[in-house]
């Protein structure tokens, strides 16, 4: 498996962080095998397009909540790691508990 889970939804409340402060997070390395889904569905054409930068970010956006790490966006980049056999993946992590950053 891919990720650790597949989910359909935002299991945690809302962070309120903007893209610009989004922006602010660090980039680390994550690994695919530690993520959850947030959505199960994926536009293929967005998966496919090589400059893609969905949202302006060119790093996947993670929700670290309760000792779990949710994939927010950036859903296609993490298949494209994926099909590329890749197991990490460049990613902004918010601790949501404290609004921190990990």
């Amino acid at each position: 498996m891919i990720f650790k889970g597949v989910g359909d939804s935002k299991p945690y409340p809302d962070h309120g962080l903007s893209q610009s402060q989004w922006a602010q997070v660090p980039p680390q390395q994550v690994r695919l095998d530690e993520l959850i889904t947030t959505k199960q569905e994926l536009d293929l054409a967005t998966l496919l397009d090589e400059d893609s930068t969905y949202f302006g970010d060119l790093f996947a956006h993670v929700v670290y909540y309760r000792g779990e790490m949710y994939l927010e966006d950036g859903l296609h980049r993490a298949l494209r790691a994926a099909l590329q056999q890749r197991h990490v993946l460049h990613a902004r992590v918010h601790l949501i508990e404290t609004g921190r950053h990990r």
